[in-house]
């Protein structure tokens, strides 16, 4: 019985598009690619904004301007959005939607805005909506989440899920550069964008934390905003100081159980030790570590951004929905937990880094002692380097509630005897309650 073609659009044409539609182009991948869809397809429309800029491996017959009507094509069935942001691929896919038409996307910032909502509208037409490529590039986590560890109860998801910032601290480790120095360096290997906030201030790390946690705990998908903070606060003398103390530091995505029905998810740089698996993760590489209560410690490793690696993800996620088109089904979407309540950061506890720029002077590190204390926060241990105007005090803590250290950083930063505040960064290896 000869089965139906299923008709593929895509819109965006970009780095991650145009290596999609090279994938789907390669004669040598035809019979695999056949197989693994278990049915014929047929590439017919590809929208763009410039039909005149050119792309490589990209056929210009298959280029449109009107985009409106390649999603609104009555003989669509799979629509594959690579345009990005929230406006207006939202309303692409919506209209998609509620045509019957499945959707495979890489947009982490929409699935992190409205993911449930948007899966909840797949399901109710009939159709699928896919989106492993919105995180870890090339890594197949959502995939590994959703089906290999379905029966798993997992405890803690903690990740490097941002190349550019990885790349930034990797060489502000390994060279001893500053921060602005990576960063250049990050912007002129395209590593990072003109205005690299949403990297630097962890928004990008945010969003696929959220994402994470909504297929490892079953956490809701609804623009919630989560705890965040970037890496720009990050010197070179708090790299020094984490290698010198057994440490190197990552901006990590964390989501994890609290007690029995809590659940923390946050963005934030960490310093983890040296033997851990995801220190060793280096460059633009993301990596992603997940803890259960049966299966123990798990991680993936791979190229978490780049058109070829992310387009990988986007090809495996069309394959699927065109398998799902052949035999007439569609996947349930993930359940959502309703027992399941945020813990505020501020009331997590952890060990903590410290650093504060002070004069070095009588009487400094007693104040500099008693300010701890007076915040029910207990000192480690404490380094001094440098003299005189120039003398740093750098401290790590024992376990502590975060709000209790916010509190010590605030009156730390109005003594007169303290220059400035640094970094102030959480130990992982010093546990999380």
């Amino acid at each position: 019985m000869n089965k139906p073609v299923i008709r593929v659009g895509i819109i965006g044409a970009g780095n991650v598009g145009s290596a999609l539609v090279q994938l789907l182009g390669d004669s040598s991948r035809n019979e695999a690619l056949l197989d693994a869809a278990t049915g014929p397809f047929e590439l017919v429309g590809i929208g763009v904004h410039d039909l005149n800029k050119r792309r490589k491996g990209v056929p210009k017959e298959l280029l449109t301007a009107d985009v409106k009507s390649l999603v609104e094509r009555d003989d669509l069935d799979i629509l594959v959005e690579l345009v990005g942001g929230i406006k207006p691929a939202r309303i692409y896919i919506e209209t998609a939607l509620r045509r019957g038409v499945s959707v495979v996307t890489a947009n982490k910032s929409l699935m992190a805005e409205c993911g449930t909502e948007l899966a909840q509208l797949a399901h109710q037409n009939g159709c699928d909506l896919f989106y492993e490529a919105a995180v870890g590039g090339g890594i197949p986590i959502l995939r590994a989440l959703r089906t290999s560890l379905a029966g798993e109860r997992i405890t803690r998801v903690m990740g490097i899920v941002n190349g550019t910032t990885n790349f930034i601290l990797t060489k502000m480790s390994s060279e001893g550069s500053s921060f602005e120095t990576a960063l250049k360096e990050a912007q002129s290997l395209g590593y990072a964008e003109a205005d690299p906030s949403a990297d630097v201030e962890g928004f990008d790390a945010a969003a696929k934390v959220q994402i994470l946690s909504s297929l490892a705990f079953g956490t809701e998908l609804s623009g919630e905003e989560i705890t965040r903070e970037g890496i720009t606060g990050v010197r070179s003398v708090d790299v020094e100081f984490a290698r010198r103390s057994g440490y190197v530091i990552k901006l990590l995505g964390v989501a994890e159980r609290i007690a029995k029905s809590g659940i923390s998810r946050r963005a934030h740089p960490a310093m983890i030790p040296m033997e851990h698996p995801l220190a060793s993760v280096h460059g633009a590489m993301n990596a992603v570590f997940v803890e259960g209560e049966r299966s123990g410690p798990l991680m993936w490793l791979g190229q978490g951004a780049g058109g070829e690696p992310t387009a990988t993800a986007v090809l495996g996620d069309l394959l699927d929905a065109i398998r799902n088109r052949v035999s007439g089904r569609h996947n349930v979407p993930f359940s959502v937990d309703r027992t399941l309540h945020s813990v505020p950061t501020g009331e997590l506890e952890s060990v903590f880094y410290i650093s504060i720029d002070v004069l070095d002077k009588p009487g400094v590190l007693a104040a500099v002692a008693g300010i701890f204390g007076d915040n029910g926060v207990s000192i480690q241990s404490m380094e001094q380097s440098g003299f005189g105007d120039e003398a740093r005090l750098s401290f790590l803590t024992h376990m502590a509630v975060t709000d209790h250290v916010a509190n010590t950083v605030k009156d730390l930063s109005t003594h007169r005897s303290v220059d400035s505040v640094g970094a102030c960064i959480r130990v992982i290896d010093g546990g999380t309650k």
